[in-house]
């Protein structure tokens, strides 16, 4: 026939067909079309073309489905010919697909809904967008409609394409996604200058892109954004303000996703003030700080006054960050000061040192100018004020006389070669760095030339003065005086005298009183100054002075009666021997009696009265009197250096003679012992005392007639410790019983000390009565050593310790099992682990067959079984385990079992008669606890014969047997409940003996 070369394609349509063929020679007159289902050959459609159509489509198929298409032409005389061909729709795309990481960095789910039509399966391939690499590449069934790609990386870009397989078409469908990024961490941000921040972090590769935000904390702004691809680890913030706080986030992006990262705080440092100074305020005794206040921010300023040449700190303030200045109030006026301002920003500092600057001093106080007496000088002098030094100016009728300049330290100048009785004026001023205070004004007359070597004097005598002086050098016409009473100004004569008198003496006058001459030298109408002279006439001692206590501890009281005349003041002197100290005092005229207090106690003293009159003096005769002792403090009562002793001590409070020593028994208070120890001695050591005893010690202290008792001090002697100590284990009570022997002497009762070897757990303590010589120490570990100590107790005091080292019975072991696994020559035995310690276990194993003790083993302390071996078969065995601590035992209950017996050998059937098998045997090693003969029937199987038999038998004759049967024989070995059995063997018996003949 005539080909058609029919051809088909679906030009991109998975629903359609386009039939394409050629026109046969000749033409056609109309073509026939056939679409029917490849395999079932159903018809599922049909066309017709016209003549000179060569292509045909079929719509409405079934995406990705194989059909089968037949060409008929209709030829010129009725004639077709055909060509039948196969062909596939398309697949369609899958529909829905989707690829979510569902917040994972390193999974891709991919999900889709299947495609209308059929297909042959799908295949996956994915790529890393940024490298283009192919991922995966994965084939799968037709009815997948989702896949997990997993090991991805966190923040990459994945592309997915998914193509629908049908035969050799294929649909493809594509989608990209990114996995979610991965969180950098180890975030810091550190300051690298005042300007910047240096910020770095770790993990940054699971992003593709890193974004930064640096926000200044001051003003709520953000000052830097940035955004960097995968890799970056680090980054330098610049041109930022200085000593600001700033905040710095991160975050990291991948396609959609974005993942808040850590953040950070930091502080740039913050710059340092510039021109400090340091300069005097409109206050007086003010200084104000200046600053430039520097670029950037900062918390607070930090202002310290530093004063001095060393530069002591003495102020401190805080400022805020927008001040310039400070003014310090209440300065010491003159001083030098310095000041220093430190920034603070966040943790970090800058500070800026202003240069030297003073206060405004202030003039000396207390200023005087004195001529002391002379006509010829003068003496400035000043009290010490704060400053560098002084400025001295002294002038006469204003007119300059000596200008002077004193560095600080000097409070004094003289002036010398002055003209006497002239009126002089005396400024100072105080110098500080660049200031000089106002000066302060005094004037002063230098003395005028007096009458020379004018003097009165009593000569001794209480009722007459003589007055005496030299002629001036200028010479005179006389002389004139008055004498007055000193006190009280009166006038009591006048006394003239012509110019070649040199003295004068004044009678009747007032013991004990003072009084003041007044002469001038006279010349012509002029006086020269007036000179005077005082003194007193001489006073008359005191009388009935004693001295008396007053019953105080430290008081003395004085007594005594003034004598005619005058006195300006009693004088009391009281004084001890044994004191190098003494007590001067000063009373008024009309006091009689004096009171000393604050003496020392238990001291004998000496009193001296005497009376002043102006330079002079006259004393009384001595008076005597002991004060009181103190009674002595803290006394201690200790214990000896051996038990018999007992060391007192005390602390003197001054004062007394010596002291008794009481000592008393604590209970009866009669006393056993005085001792008398001298002044001075603070401790004493009693010895011959009894043991473990409470004694009473009171000290009495003496002073002269007086006597005074201490608070009484009880104290212990060291008790003796016990003897003959000794520990031993309570038979299965977990307990020690403990005794000792009682020492001579006392005790209030024992403390008991037990202590578990090598535990670190503290130890118990048990308590015994005075007279108890044992004690039972309970609930201890079994199989455990402890360390015992005792000691005797008296008061707070322990003797010396007395120790043993003893050993609990150890527990048994319990469940102890002894079985057999189904051996001959094995038996495994096991037990539990009892409560406490042990050294080891001894196991014994008994033959209980032989009676006797075929092995012994020591195992380790934590040890649970053993498996004994090489064993007699067929034997009973017994075993125990002890438990050994030292040589303390506790065994377990004995328990037993067998081996499996081995089975008898050579077993051999022989019939002696008609009606006897006999049965022999033999047997290997020492046999078995007896033996089991089982008869049967070998034709029917029916029991005939079971015979028990004693171990040592080999053979058995079995009778009462039927004549010439087939029987079936076992001998089996038993030992208790086990048994081993030979194979059955088979033999007849002989048939009838009659038959036989």
């Amino acid at each position: 026939g005539t080909l058609l070369n029919v051809s088909v394609s679906d030009h991109d349509r998975s629903d359609s067909l386009l039939l394409s063929w050629d026109e046969p020679e000749g033409g056609a007159k109309g073509y026939l079309l056939a679409l029917s289902s490849l395999g079932s050959g159903t018809l599922l459609q049909n066309g017709s073309a016209g003549p000179n159509t060569t292509s045909f489509w079929f719509h409405g198929l079934t995406p990705g489905t194989r059909y089968e298409i037949e060409v008929t032409a209709t030829l010129a005389c009725m004639d077709t010919t055909s060509q039948t061909i196969t062909a596939q729709t398309s697949p369609s795309p899958v529909r829905n697909l989707s690829l979510s990481s569902g917040g994972s960095s390193a999974l891709l789910r991919a999900a889709w809904a299947h495609g209308h039509g059929r297909r042959d399966g799908y295949r996956l391939a994915l790529w890393h967008s940024d490298s283009q690499t192919l991922v995966r590449n994965v084939s799968l069934l037709p009815s997948a409609s989702t896949f997990l790609f997993d090991g991805l990386l966190a923040g990459s870009e994945y592309a997915l394409k998914i193509s629908t397989l049908a035969g050799s078409s294929q649909a493809s469908t594509s989608i990209h996604q990114w996995t979610a990024p991965s969180i950098p961490t180890q975030l810091r941000l550190s300051p690298g200058s005042s300007t910047s921040l240096v910020a770095s972090w770790a993990g940054a590769a699971g992003a593709a892109w890193l974004h930064l935000e640096l926000r200044n904390l001051l003003t709520q702004k953000v000052s830097t954004t940035l955004s960097a691809r995968r890799g970056l680890t680090s980054y330098t913030f610049q041109h930022l303000h200085p000593g600001t706080q700033y905040w710095l986030g991160l975050s990291a992006t991948a396609g959609s996703y974005t993942v808040v990262g850590p953040n950070a705080t930091a502080w740039t440092y913050p710059l340092s003030p510039g021109n400090v100074t340091l300069s005097s305020a409109e206050e007086q005794n003010s200084l104000q700080a200046h600053w430039s206040i520097p670029v950037g921010q900062r918390d607070f300023y930090l202002v310290t006054l530093r004063e001095g040449e060393d530069g002591v700190p003495t102020r401190n303030i805080s400022v805020g960050g927008d001040n310039d200045h400070v003014t310090f109030h209440g300065l010491s006026p003159g001083q030098q000061y310095s000041v220093q301002v430190v920034v603070v920003a966040g943790p970090y500092r800058a500070s800026a040192h202003s240069t030297a600057a003073w206060t405004e001093p202030r003039a000396p106080s207390g200023v005087s100018l004195s001529s002391q007496g002379s006509p010829h000088s003068l003496l400035a002098s000043w009290e010490e004020a704060t400053g560098e030094g002084y400025l001295l100016a002294l002038s006469l009728a204003e007119h300059p006389v000596k200008n002077s300049s004193l560095l600080r330290g000097v409070t004094s100048f003289t002036y010398e070669g002055l003209h006497p009785g002239t009126l002089y004026s005396f400024e100072v001023s105080t110098v500080a760095g660049p200031y000089t205070s106002a000066p302060l004004c005094i004037s002063n007359w230098t003395y005028p030339l007096p009458p020379e070597q004018l003097t009165l004097s009593n000569g001794g005598h209480s009722t007459s003065l003589q007055a005496s002086w030299r002629a001036a050098s200028s010479g005179s016409t006389g002389y004139t005086g008055t004498l007055r009473e000193t006190k009280s100004q009166e006038q009591v004569r006048n006394v003239t005298v012509g110019n070649d008198w040199t003295n004068v003496t004044l009678e009747n006058l007032v013991p004990g009183r003072q009084y003041t001459l007044e002469m001038a030298a006279m010349a012509g109408p002029y006086r020269s100054p007036v000179r005077s002279a005082t003194d007193w006439t001489y006073p008359l001692a005191p009388t009935g002075v004693t001295l008396t206590n007053t019953r105080r501890p430290m008081g003395l009281s004085a007594f005594w009666d003034k004598a005619t005349g005058d006195v300006d003041q009693f004088h009391l002197q009281l004084y001890s021997k044994s004191h190098a100290a003494q007590r001067n005092t000063s009373v008024g005229p009309n006091t009689h009696n004096f009171t000393f207090l604050g003496l020392s106690p238990g001291t004998q003293y000496f009193l001296k009265v005497t009376v002043l009159a102006g330079p002079y003096r006259s004393s009384s005769h001595f008076a005597t009197e002991w004060t009181y002792p103190l009674s002595l403090a803290n006394v201690s009562v200790q214990p000896g250096r051996k038990p018999q002793e007992l060391h007192v001590s005390w602390v003197e409070s001054g004062g007394g003679r010596d002291h008794l020593v009481q000592l008393s028994v604590a209970e009866s208070l009669s006393i056993i012992r005085n001792v008398s120890v001298p002044r001075g001695v603070t401790q004493l050591d009693l010895e011959g005392l009894l043991p473990g005893s409470r004694y009473r010690v009171e000290i009495i202290s003496q002073a002269g007639p007086h006597r005074i008792s201490s608070q009484t001090a009880i104290g212990y002697t060291v008790p003796l410790p016990p003897r003959s100590l000794s520990a031993s284990p309570v038979s299965m009570a977990r307990a020690l019983a403990v005794h000792w022997e009682t020492a001579p002497g006392q005790r209030d009762g024992y403390l008991l000390s037990v202590l578990e070897e090598g535990s670190s757990a503290p130890p118990r303590n048990l308590e015994a009565g005075k007279d108890s010589t044992n004690v039972t120490v309970p609930q201890l570990e079994p199989g455990t050593c402890y360390l015992v100590e005792i000691w005797a107790v008296a008061g707070p005091y322990r003797s010396l310790p007395e120790n043993i080292t003893s050993c609990t019975v150890p527990a048994a072991p319990t469940n102890l099992s002894l079985t057999n696994q189904g051996s001959s020559s094995e038996l495994y035995t096991s037990w539990n682990k009892p409560p406490g310690r042990r050294d080891h276990y001894r196991i014994t194993l008994y033959n209980l067959s032989t009676q006797s003790r075929i092995q012994v083993q020591t195992l380790s302390p934590d040890a649970l079984n053993i498996t004994w071996t090489h064993l007699e078969a067929g034997s009973m065995f017994a075993v125990q385990v002890t438990a050994v601590k030292g040589s303390l035992e506790a065994s377990s209950i004995n328990v037993t079992q067998w081996t499996y017996p081995l089975a008898p050998v050579n077993l051999t059937l022989s019939s002696p008669s008609a009606s006897a098998l006999v049965v022999s045997w033999a047997v290997v090693g020492r046999g078995a606890e007896g033996f089991v003969v089982d008869v049967c029937d070998a034709a029917s199987g029916t029991p005939v014969g079971h015979m028990v038999l004693g171990g040592h038998a080999r053979s058995h004759i079995l009778r009462s047997l039927s004549p010439g049967t087939r029987y079936s024989v076992a001998v089996r070995a038993t030992a208790g409940p086990f048994h081993a059995s030979t194979p059955n063997l088979t033999h007849c018996t002989r048939e009838c003996d009659a038959l036989l003949a």
